[in-house]
């Protein structure tokens, strides 16, 4: 029996083989696992616990069966579906966490984060992230019509878009600095994180003291998941 870690997953009915996948791995694979993590963008975008968009409801429904069979299902907000809520952790039966978390895995300690958060070198997204991050203002985006946070929702995407392609991948990627600074101040030495679509196992040091950074990669192409049991982790692919 393993743990499962996916992220990036940005389902989306644009992409049905995506869901088609991700499907197929909660039948199927999750099954055997002893917990799953989703460390966040589950979904490409999410406007609300009452979007009805069916293909959306097949996952949250996949996860449910899992959850009513036995399977501890985590979730982490990420970068796309920060507005998941309550509606959505009791329609799925997953347990949400909070960005950053650290969980005991096999007499490991283990830090989990999206990973957005390290990323301080893109200072145009940080700012972003705060504004919606704020209670207020998501409180403020929760209350309009599910029409207009739909409209909303991709001019943001597009937004996003834009600002991307005029930037380097360096100040998109993390910032080594930060990923020092937050796994000295939980004094953990394994750090595994999604967001960058740059699946990979890092090793350095911290202060003399051997670190990991273990990326979890996207699933435009393929799938990505960390299997981790008691011999240890494999960051692998799933062929789609």
């Amino acid at each position: 029996m393993s743990t499962l870690f996916i992220s990036d997953l940005h389902l989306d009915p644009a992409h049905p083989d995506i869901t088609t996948q991700a499907l197929e791995f909660l039948d199927t694979k999750a099954r055997d696992a002893d917990a799953l993590y989703i460390l966040g963008d589950l979904f490409e975008a999410w406007v609300g616990d009452d979007d009805p968009e069916p293909e959306k409801r097949r996952v949250i429904e996949a996860l449910r069966r899992l959850s009513d069979d036995g399977l501890a299902c985590f979730f982490m907000h990420g970068n796309r579906d920060f507005l998941v809520g309550e509606g959505f952790a009791t329609a799925s039966g997953c347990t949400l966490l909070e960005d950053p978390t650290v969980i005991e895995l096999y007499g490991s300690r283990v830090l989990l984060m999206h990973g957005d958060t390290l990323c301080t070198d893109d200072h145009e997204y940080q700012a972003f992230r705060a504004m919606v991050r704020n209670p207020a203002w998501q409180q403020g985006m929760l209350a309009r019509p599910l029409s207009e946070r739909l409209a909303l929702a991709r001019q943001l995407r597009e937004t996003s878009a834009a600002s991307m392609a005029g930037k380097s991948m360096d100040i998109m990627d993390v910032n080594q600095g930060a990923v020092e600074t937050v796994m000295r101040e939980h004094g953990i030495y394994t750090l595994l994180h999604g967001h960058t679509h740059r699946p990979a196992v890092h090793h350095f040091e911290i202060d003399g003291h051997a670190a990991t950074r273990i990326v979890l990669g996207d699933w435009y192409t393929q799938g990505s998941v960390l299997s981790w049991d008691a011999e240890g982790f494999v960051l692998g692919t799933l062929p789609r």
